[in-house]
C-alpha cells in the first residue's frame, strides 16, 4: 500500500497549440509547437519537471548517503523525434553537475537518484535515458 503525498491535475485545450492551465491556476500559459511563436511546449515542460523532479532525488539519495553538496545543477534535453511510421517519442539526456564531491560520488549519487526520482521510474523502459554525472557518462 503506497501513502499518496500529492495529486494535482491540468487541463490542455487546443493540444500542442492550445493552452494548459493547473486546477489552482498557478500554472496557466499557451502552447506552442515550435521555439519560433511565443509560449512552451511539452517538450519544455517534461524537461523542467525531470531536471526539478531529479535534482530533488539527487538531494534525497546524498543526505541519505551523509554527502553533502555544495551545489547540485540538473540540465535536461529532451528531444522530440519521429519514426519511420509516422508516430512520435521522446528522449532525454540528463546532464547532472555536482559541486563539492569527487567524479567517482557523484558518478554513485546520479545512478542511485536514477534508481529514486519517479520521473525515471517512470520512462524506465519506455524511453531512452542517458545520464552523465560532472561530464562523464554513465
Amino acid at each position: 500500500m503506497s501513502k499518496i503525498l500529492y495529486t494535482t491535475k491540468a487541463t490542455n485545450v487546443g493540444g500542442r497549440d492550445g493552452r494548459v492551465e493547473t486546477d489552482d491556476k498557478r500554472l496557466a500559459f499557451d502552447l506552442t509547437p515550435s521555439a519560433s511563436k511565443t509560449g512552451t511546449n511539452p517538450e519544455q515542460l517534461f524537461a523542467a519537471e525531470y531536471s526539478s523532479c531529479f535534482g530533488s532525488a539527487i538531494d534525497a539519495v546524498a543526505k541519505h548517503k551523509n554527502v553533502t553538496l555544495a551545489k547540485s545543477t540538473v540540465e535536461v534535453d529532451v528531444t522530440l523525434h519521429q519514426d519511420d511510421e509516422g508516430g512520435y517519442f521522446i528522449s532525454a539526456e540528463l546532464n547532472v553537475t555536482l559541486e563539492g564531491v569527487d567524479d567517482a560520488v557523484a558518478k554513485d549519487l546520479v545512478e542511485a537518484a536514477h534508481h529514486v526520482c519517479p520521473y525515471s521510474k517512470a520512462t524506465r523502459g519506455n524511453m531512452e535515458v542517458t545520464l552523465t554525472a560532472n561530464g562523464a557518462a554513465i
